[in-house]
């Protein structure tokens, strides 16, 4: 078996995804390449991928997130760019990662609206306020038994 020599050693490799009604990939990838010229910078369909030196791949992150913090999301890539154990070009069609990556940005939408949400009841958004309240109305026993006499009796 041939001996792995990773390319990029020292490196860490990061996925930004974006899914934001006033941010692109685009827009990503121009602010990252402002930031850091001195990182390995692509432009993804779902937002960027980054690698470089640790440090500095977090401080473009950082100042990427603080464009739209409820939208763009940052997920650590597992193997460096081109490794051949996972790279499409020895596999042939999709990284099998991808599929995971169109799954999760199918969520992110969900997780966004709950950040929106958190930030406006921090801000003391009384109309969240009285939503909230009027969602955690109990619920009414005669209902309850209803739900109950509903279901099929277990045969175990």
């Amino acid at each position: 078996m041939k001996e792995y020599r990773p390319k990029y050693q020292g490196t860490h490799t990061v996925y930004v995804f974006v899914e934001s009604p006033d941010v692109t990939p685009q827009d990503l990838s121009l602010r990252a390449y402002e930031a850091a010229p001195d990182l390995m910078i692509k432009e993804t369909c779902f937002g960027l991928q980054i690698t470089g030196a640790p440090e500095r791949v977090a401080e473009v992150v950082a100042t990427l997130r603080a464009l739209d913090p409820s939208h763009i999301f940052v997920k650590d890539r597992g193997f460096p760019p081109g490794d051949p154990r996972r790279c499409r070009a020895n596999m042939g069609g999709a990284r099998p990662g991808f599929f995971g990556h169109e799954y999760e940005l199918s969520l992110i939408r969900f997780i966004s609206g709950g950040l929106e949400a958190l930030a406006r009841r921090e801000a003391g958004d009384s109309a969240l306020d009285a939503l909230e309240r009027k969602k955690k109305k109990p619920l009414d026993p005669d209902r309850l038994k209803t739900i109950f006499d509903a279901q099929e009796p277990s045969h175990g």
